[in-house]
């Protein structure tokens, strides 16, 4: 039909074919391209400074130590006073810690201040910007605005705050700007503030990064599937989940009922175990080649299930995601509205 109405000649079988085969061909060429020409690393290691948030567990914590093993000057931000004294016993001297409560602008700029003491006229290479909540979940009608604003505090504006705190001395030193999201910030099989948080990841990323081209500034996105971390821990999810379901108005519950409560438990824990991967440094490797990758690439997406699942799910049409993802939840049979 398209062509139809442009005037063009619709392709032959022998023309699509000759397509097909061309495409066949030059596909493992640009692999093989495109795997050689991100092979090459920054030089001078020693020399750049890299600023992590979330540096007390989980993958901000892996990362600081990988980096520092690397030859990197580590700025790691930890929430808590525990994180920096444990962080510090398993690094060199070059890493040095600063305390940053992401929700909290003036911790923010407490922070940014403290770090542009410690790079001085180099700038800031990178700022990886990791730290991120996961909690509360549920479905919309048993949250309230006030549950969004927590999360989004951290989750989405605490990435907008470090990030322009810093930005100045990361467009000195001509750098990365590099932003946890996840896949969830594609698709949201699942209601609550999370999928939002990282929706809005991704926006803030993609407008900074055509931004930052005239500076020389590269702007990444990570986008990790499940990874067994504290953020997904299935016993946190489990009990915010029962506390939200205590809260409640009666109506609501009833509306849902226990048997949807009860499958709901059971459905979160048994996709954490099916789903979580315990290899972090798949997410971790995907940060490293951001930050030390001449030419990283625009977005990652660490994690078997992100690559054959919930990416592949992103790009459907709602009619076939949608019957796909409500497979996922429990089932509510509704006798009456």
């Amino acid at each position: 039909m398209f062509y139809f109405f442009s005037g063009l000649t619709e392709p032959s079988q022998n023309e699509t074919r000759k397509m097909f085969l061309y495409l066949l061909i030059l596909s493992p060429v640009w692999f093989v391209y495109r795997w050689y020409r991100e092979r090459k690393r920054v030089s001078n290691k020693e020399e750049k400074y890299v600023y992590i948030t979330g540096c007390d567990t989980g993958f901000g914590n892996l990362l600081a130590r990988h980096l520092d093993q690397l030859g990197f000057n580590v700025i790691a931000g930890c929430y808590t006073d525990k994180g920096e004294d444990e962080l510090k016993k398993v690094t060199s001297e070059r890493l040095v810690t600063v305390h940053v409560d992401v929700s909290d602008s003036q911790s923010v700029s407490k922070a940014a201040a403290h770090i542009k003491t410690v790079v001085g006229q180099k700038g800031l290479w990178a700022v990886v910007n990791n730290a991120g909540i996961s909690t509360p979940s549920a479905p919309t009608d048993w949250l309230t605005v006030e549950d969004y604003k927590p999360m989004l505090a951290v989750n989405l504006i605490g990435v907008i705050d470090v990030t322009i705190s810093v930005l100045s001395l990361i467009k000195k030193a001509r750098g990365r700007v590099v932003n946890v999201s996840s896949v969830f910030g594609r698709v949201s099989p699942f209601s609550g503030p999370y999928c939002v948080s990282k929706y809005g990841v991704e926006s803030f990323t993609d407008g900074l990064r055509l931004n930052m081209v005239p500076f020389g500034v590269k702007v990444v996105c990570i986008e990790p599937g499940f990874f067994k971390t504290n953020v997904t821990d299935q016993l946190m999810m489990t009990t915010n989940i029962k506390m939200i379901w205590g809260k409640i108005p009666q109506e609501v519950k009833d509306a849902y009922g226990q048997k949807y409560f009860d499958n709901l438990i059971k459905g979160v824990v048994g996709r954490f175990q099916q789903l979580s991967d315990s290899d972090l440094m798949k997410v971790v490797g995907c940060m490293e080649h951001a930050i030390t990758a001449v030419h990283p690439r625009t977005r990652y997406s660490p994690g078997w299930d992100a690559k054959l699942f919930w990416l592949p799910m992103s790009y459907m049409p709602t009619w076939i995601a949608d019957p796909l993802f409500l497979k996922l939840t429990p089932k509510l049979k509704i006798a009456e509205l």
